[in-house]
């Protein structure tokens, strides 16, 4: 069985951080590849200690996962946008 995730990467510090937005799972390297490939560990660690526990069926329905043949698919991503918007003169001194 496989499992399809979307991944956010971006760098904080010197470190770059992975993460799987579907699952909520994170993990960090000192390279993009190094971030990826901890996720992919973290991710699998997280879903093989869901399946012990008796909660991977509920978890990967509330992310909006289905099956598909050989496959877990999740939710189709529709856009990724950075969004800015006045806050608030009361959160913006500083």
């Amino acid at each position: 069985m496989e499992i399809q995730f979307t991944t956010q990467i971006f760098k904080e510090g010197k470190m770059f951080v992975a993460h799987a937005r579907e699952l909520d799972v994170s993990s960090c390297g000192r390279t993009e590849a190094r971030a990826l490939d901890n996720l992919k560990e973290a991710g699998r660690l997280f879903l093989e200690e869901a399946e012990k526990a008796g909660s991977l069926e509920a978890i990967l329905e509330e992310a909006g996962y289905r099956r598909a043949k050989a496959r877990l698919q999740g939710p189709k991503l529709i856009s990724v946008q950075r969004v800015s918007m006045p806050l608030p003169l009361v959160h913006a001194k500083g």
